[in-house]
């Protein structure tokens, strides 16, 4: 799903960041609730491909084009203006492979609500991608909540100015207005990360909810601003973390390099990350460098000429395999005596997908296969961890699957009955917290919740 940046309308220049901050909103609520949205970088990235600026107001065509660039399914396509002190936001979904537009959905409220106006109009546009949709309404307008309107204009400004200066103000601003804001904080560090600022950048990023969306992103280069800051112990232990997790080639090679610099023996991490992609050539430099480190010197010949296999320009490695062979000295060859292994510098958020995307897979697969009244505890672990966040959309989807897993689950029943007495629909909470004591007269989530609603409403 592509989510383009709306139409503005108002004729009011001053207003015209509620365009990007329209696709922000829709497209942090489509993926809440399980949908697949194009992120605003692979966005940017197809337009500079297409030869289109950022700014662009595409044609139904162009927008076309542009979904096809990123090979998607369908286009949110909207506009806003003002209304008094309010602002109407309208907005319709083309299928791009049969052409056809749904009918345009509005919304309107206060400015001061233009958070709830767009996660409105992300409601009801959800309601016609999937009218079977199981997610509440009131969920669905409580995601988000969080962040405070000015908060969220700093960082949408922060994310668009073209001064790189004035991206980082706006964002240390959004921080400061709300330092739980891990968005921002992304945001922030890889600006702070671009400029050289590593000290700053890893304090951002370490403020980054490590099991959030941009979680393992944030660790990986975190890792590097560390390494770049001089702190090789600490960058190693964010490699590592983020290893654990997803051991992408990147990320082991960067542990390995980190533990070289300790003057450690980072082999072991070298042969991970040349074994998870062979086709890295610096993988195998770093592996040929390392081996002959430590006394390996055919093993290390060998890894260099894979390396010069896969880049048969790469002058160091000519230089270095030259002055292994004795053919010149090796600090002629522009590497010193004793060369070093190699830093990854950028993150593969295609194989981090890829490799998520397969986690996922094979976790839905676990699941599948435990019995039910397991997979619903199971599902009730996930959807708490959510909850704990407040990703009450997240949280709810999982809780309603361990209830139907395990018709007998108090446990989901009480979860869902927290995740709307959160989004403020006490009825409904009332309803689940019910549900789950007659199923268990002991569970004190569902009796919290009873007695919490109870305290705001005047009843027992």
């Amino acid at each position: 799903m592509l989510v383009l940046p709306f139409d503005n309308r108002t004729g009011q220049p001053s207003l015209e960041w509620i365009r990007e901050a329209a696709a922000e909103v829709l497209r942090t609520r489509f993926a809440a609730a399980g949908f697949e949205p194009t992120s605003r970088a692979d966005r940017v990235y197809a337009l500079d491909h297409l030869g289109l600026p950022q700014g662009f107001q595409p044609s139904r065509a162009s927008a076309l084009k542009l979904a096809q660039t990123l090979d998607a399914d369908s286009i949110v396509v909207g506009s806003y203006t003002t209304d008094g002190s309010g602002i109407v936001a309208e907005a319709s979904l083309v299928d791009v492979p049969g052409l056809r537009m749904t009918p345009t959905v509005s919304a309107r409220g206060e400015m001061r609500s233009l958070i709830a106006v767009f996660g409105d109009l992300a409601w009801k546009l959800t309601r016609q991608l999937d009218p079977a949709f199981g997610g509440s309404e009131a969920a669905f307008a409580a995601e988000g909540g969080g962040v405070p309107l000015t908060a969220f204009e700093q960082y949408i400004r922060g994310i668009t100015e073209p001064d790189q200066a004035e991206r980082v103000r706006h964002l240390q601003e959004a921080v400061k207005l709300s330092p739980a804001f891990g968005e921002a904080w992304m945001a922030l560090g890889r600006e702070q990360y671009n400029g050289q600022q590593y000290q700053e950048a890893s304090a951002a990023f370490a403020k980054v909810d490590r099991s959030g969306p941009d979680g393992l992103e944030a660790g990986f280069y975190r890792g590097l601003s560390l390494l770049f800051e001089g702190d090789y112990a600490g960058g190693q232990q964010a490699f590592a973390a983020v290893a654990r997790v997803l051991p992408l080639a990147e990320v082991v090679n960067n542990e390995g390099v980190a533990m070289s610099r300790q003057g450690k023996d980072g082999t072991g991490l070298f042969i991970q990350a040349a074994a998870a992609d062979a086709s890295g050539a610096d993988y195998h430099f770093n592996l040929a460098v390392s081996l002959k480190r430590h006394g390996n010197a055919e093993a290390a010949e060998n890894e260099l000429a894979q390396c010069l296999k896969l880049r048969a320009n790469d002058g160091d490695a000519q230089a270095l395999e030259a002055a292994w062979k004795g053919q010149k000295p090796a600090n002629d060859s522009g590497a010193g005596a004793e060369p070093l292994e190699r830093i990854e510098r950028s993150f593969n958020a295609a194989g981090f997908k890829q490799a998520a995307a397969m986690l996922d897979e094979l976790n839905a697969r676990r699941l599948a296969a435990l019995p039910a009244r397991e997979r619903a505890q199971a599902l009730c672990t996930q959807a708490k961890g959510y909850l704990d966040r407040g990703l009450l959309l997240e949280a709810e989807r999982l809780y309603q699957d361990a209830a139907e897993a395990d018709a007998s689950s108090a446990q989901g029943h009480a979860g869902l009955a927290e995740v709307l007495e959160r989004s403020g629909d006490a009825e409904a909470a009332r309803k689940e917290a019910l549900e789950a004591l007659e199923l268990d007269p002991a569970n004190k989530a569902a009796q919290l919740v009873m007695e919490r609603v109870a305290a705001k409403d005047g009843t027992k």
